[in-house]
């Protein structure tokens, strides 16, 4: 076995990590919110809860991706359309997360201080 094949090996794993995180905190939200539905006290949030912890699973899934295309892209497959794909994924997943967190946080990033200001 090579040290590419390890990497590779190696970045599977990763990749795997990171889909488990989304798949698995995605279940965890909706058990979460189920629960949260079945208690009144708790019932009216219970939608905003399962939103932000569905976004959470995701963001966090997606920067372990992110990090796996980067170890592959600069151990195992060192090529110019490597590197110009690598770019769009990330130009694409970045994009996302910032929508995802702007979603989760319902404000801004740069009018995050308001909002902790407001509370």
């Amino acid at each position: 076995m090579t040290y590419h094949h390890t990497v590779a090996d190696l970045v599977e794993v990763v990749e795997a990590v990171g889909i488990a995180i989304m798949a698995f905190g995605g279940l965890y939200a909706f058990v979460v919110c189920g629960l949260a539905l079945l208690h009144p006290q708790t019932r009216a949030g219970s939608y905003e809860v399962l939103r932000r912890n569905v976004g959470r699973s995701i963001l966090l899934g997606l920067e372990v991706l992110i990090m796996a295309d980067i170890i592959r892209t600069i151990v195992i497959d060192q090529t110019i359309d490597s590197v110009v794909v690598l770019g769009v994924i990330v130009l694409i997943r970045i994009v996302l997360s910032f929508s995802l967190e702007v979603e989760i946080d319902g404000t801004w990033p740069w009018g995050r201080w308001r909002k902790d200001r407001a509370s």
